[in-house]
């Protein structure tokens, strides 16, 4: 990687971003505010990377350019004014967006706690930052557009391929960035350099001070890398993960589901929230999918869980310890039992389980049971005479479970066997007359 000094940011934007990148640069400075691209954008556009951080910072109120931002060009905003940062987002989609952060200096007032924010200017908000990596910076307005800003040598450290941070107390003030010290060597290929990994013991005990919510983001963010297994296989050995206390399970089998389900669970090439979430939420399942109910529970409490996520969780792991009762059982017994779980369990299971007959059986659920209907609708049976209520969902699965197990294979066979039941009075479910 040469020396540079500017960045040409027109090489890693889109127009369309661009666009909205020059509204926030030309508001910022008529309002004085100095504006930057930061951290990730830079690191990755050095590293010539798919880009998908645009942090900006200015040297001024960011929730105040934010707002004015709203009202000249539209959008919404969310103010998260403890930490002097906005969120301004452009569209209708929500993963349209660009974070203001305001230039801040940070204090932390014991290990592992939020830290209070004062303003300051650009110098003081990237010596606060994790790694020199990520404490760069690119002028976004004025005659300096483009210029690289990178008083503590971040640039030939990406050169280097080394992870280093910038003050021996980093990992104590903020355990977060062990988790991405990690993700970074596994994602770049990096290096940690040896004053930095010196200092990863000395920060363990404060690992589970972390909140549940700051804890759980940083796992959340792991589950959505490329190489979610290697990154814990790593944490592990760093002895970083099995601080988190109740302890998330790191045994052989619970690593071989994880890495054999991971080529299934694929990342999409330009994600959005919306998959980026039932990703990262499958990849939770598969590996909480050999615990209990209880330690299921324990863990959704520590990490809190969404309540979807914590029944997705639950229901695999009430299907995986079952499978041995799939062996053998028509498919309509199958889909009788399957349907009481949520699709997303049953696909988590269906890759994850180790016999061959049961993922047969479970994918076939997915692909053609779970969605096969009868001819025959509830006002069909209430046009012959069929009170509505329970009566009608009975004889509807009388005839889906026909279907399922190939007692009838086409509309007429279906006709037929509607025929028979309404002239046996319906002895054969419950004994219920008409």
């Amino acid at each position: 990687m040469p020396s540079i000094d500017r960045l040409d940011i027109t090489r890693f934007i889109s127009p369309a971003r661009l666009s909205q990148l020059r509204e926030v640069a030309t508001l910022s400075m008529e309002l004085g505010f100095p504006a930057y691209l930061v951290g990730g954008f830079v690191r990755d556009a050095l590293l010539k990377k798919p880009i998908s951080d645009f942090d900006i910072v200015i040297e001024g109120d960011a929730t105040r350019l934010g707002r004015t931002l709203v009202k000249r060009f539209g959008g919404r905003v969310t103010v998260h004014a403890p930490f002097k940062t906005a969120t301004w987002f452009l569209l209708d989609s929500p993963d349209d967006f660009i974070d203001l952060i305001s230039a801040r200096l940070e204090v932390y007032a014991h290990p592992a706690a939020l830290p209070t924010v004062r303003m300051g200017t650009l110098d003081d908000d990237l010596h606060r930052r994790d790694f020199t990596i990520n404490a760069m910076a690119v002028a976004l307005d004025g005659a300096g557009v483009g210029e690289l800003i990178d008083p503590l040598g971040g640039c030939e450290d990406l050169q280097s391929g080394l992870l280093r941070i910038l003050h021996p107390n980093s990992f104590i003030d903020d355990p977060t960035r062990l988790f991405r010290l990690i993700r970074y060597t596994v994602r770049y290929g990096f290096k940690v350099e040896s004053e930095t990994e010196a200092h990863i013991t000395s920060a363990l005990n404060y690992v589970d001070k972390l909140s549940p919510e700051r804890l759980r983001h940083e796992l959340d963010l792991i589950l959505e890398e490329e190489d979610p297994v290697l990154i814990l296989e790593k944490l592990w050995a760093h002895g970083i993960i099995q601080q988190v206390k109740p302890a998330l399970p790191s045994d052989a089998a619970t690593r071989s589901r994880l890495q054999e389900t991971r080529s299934c669970f694929v990342m999409p090439p330009l994600p959005v929230r919306t998959e980026i979430q039932q990703i990262r939420n499958r990849r939770w399942t598969v590996w909480l999918l050999g615990l209990s109910h209880k330690e299921i529970r324990a863990l959704a409490k520590r990490l809190h869980f969404t309540a979807d996520l914590l029944k997705q969780c639950l229901a695999a792991s009430s299907l995986f310890r079952s499978m041995d009762s799939f062996s053998g059982v028509c498919p309509s017994v199958c889909v009788a039992w399957l349907d009481k779980f949520p699709a997303e369990s049953v696909l988590v299971v269906s890759i994850g389980a180790s016999r061959g007959d049961v993922q047969s059986m479970l994918q076939m659920y997915l692909s053609k049971w779970r969605t096969l209907k009868p001819h025959t609708t509830g006002e069909t049976l209430m046009m012959r005479g069929i009170p509505f209520g329970s009566r009608i969902g009975a004889m509807l699965w009388r005839l889906r479970a026909a279907w399922l197990d190939g007692e009838v294979t086409s509309a007429e066979e279906e006709r037929k066997l509607l025929d028979k039941l309404f002239q046996e009075n319906w002895k054969d479910v419950g004994g219920k007359k008409l």
